[in-house]
């Protein structure tokens, strides 16, 4: 039930968390959170190892003590357990670098035109928005993103149980960074990935498949996930965050086409941001409808009854479901 309450500064916060995203993006571009992890704390030192002025610097830093971020004392300032967690580039749990992509030109371009999206029910941006081929965007999103998808693929790995299966052919589509199926050749040595994806996007799966040393078992297959042969004989076919870009038809394709490429007794196994059956959460969940209204033609964060129904459509059977805290995404998985 909604509080009847008026609130100002619900309201105000909703006004403004586009300045919120751009101070962390600011903040994480100059390594702030960085600097201040490795000792450096006042306004004046920061703004030297910044290269930035100390204006600037000191609005920017009292910006993120109201936002949770930083804690101050007088005039030193010191990480937060999140910002300690998350936003220190010497951690293995940073993932700073994912702003650099939702806040990215390409993705904030489809929220400016948003009252025109609405209006039209699929993105005002030109061009079929970030499905356009070998958009650049896709670029950014698998360097950037990829920090957050290596604790999303280790986590899948375990749901999946790879380090004890036997060994087999995983195919990795849409596999941008490539870090899920990297997760599941890492978990388990008999395990071959292939990875597809735009040929411009594949360089930077490449790289991170060499520095997880897991090159030679890594191959890539550049092009349309619509348009080019899968091949045959897979245990694993990974649909890792991109059924959300298109409407039920349109993935119930790709589907059939997975299907057709797994051996017998092989699973397609989905990631998505999966919304409840009615549609009242989670709220990350919920919201990701949104992003896709914003910046696909037709995308949408579909229901586990939805996917379910396309799974059935496409020739599968049986379906499970399962979440992957403390991850957001949720993992469906059929059986061929």
């Amino acid at each position: 039930m909604a509080n009847d309450e008026p609130s100002l500064d619900l309201l105000w916060s909703a006004l403004t968390g586009y300045q919120h995203t751009a101070a962390l993006k600011a903040a994480v571009e100059l390594d702030v959170f960085t600097h201040i992890g490795s000792g450096t704390d006042t306004v004046e030192a920061l703004a030297k190892a910044c290269k930035a002025a100390p204006r600037g610097v000191r609005a920017l830093l009292n910006f993120l003590v109201m936002d949770g971020l930083l804690a101050r004392s007088g005039e030193r300032y010191t990480l937060t357990a999140t910002s300690a967690t998350f936003l220190d580039r010497r951690t293995p749990s940073f993932i700073g670098s994912a702003v650099s992509f939702i806040a990215s030109a390409g993705i904030m371009d489809g929220f400016t035109r948003l009252t025109d999206a609405v209006r039209g029910g699929g993105t005002a941006i030109p061009h079929d928005g970030t499905l356009a081929p070998e958009n650049p965007v896709w670029v950014e999103f698998a360097r950037s993103m990829a920090p957050l998808a290596t604790m999303s693929g280790m986590l899948l790995a375990q749901a999946l149980d790879v380090a004890s299966a036997p060994p087999g052919k995983v195919l990795d589509i849409a596999a941008g960074h490539g870090m899920f199926g990297i997760s599941l050749a890492q978990q388990n040595p008999g395990l071959d990935v292939t990875a597809l994806d735009w040929r411009n996007v594949l360089g930077v799966a490449e790289e991170n498949a060499r520095a997880a040393g897991v090159t030679d078992r890594f191959h890539l297959l550049p092009g349309s996930a619509f348009e080019v042969p899968f091949g045959e004989g897979y245990s694993l076919v990974l649909l890792p965050n991109i059924l959300h870009h298109f409407d039920p038809p349109t993935c119930e394709q790709l589907l059939r086409k997975c299907r057709a490429a797994l051996a017998p007794g092989g699973r397609v196994v989905i990631v998505e941001f999966v919304p409840d059956d009615d549609r009242s959460g989670p709220p990350d969940a919920v919201r990701f409808a949104l992003a896709m209204l914003a910046t696909t033609p037709a995308g949408d964060a579909y229901t586990y009854a939805e996917l379910d129904a396309m799974l059935r459509n496409a020739g599968f059977a049986a379906t499970t479901h399962h979440d992957l805290p403390p991850s957001p995404a949720r993992v469906v998985i059929a059986a061929r």
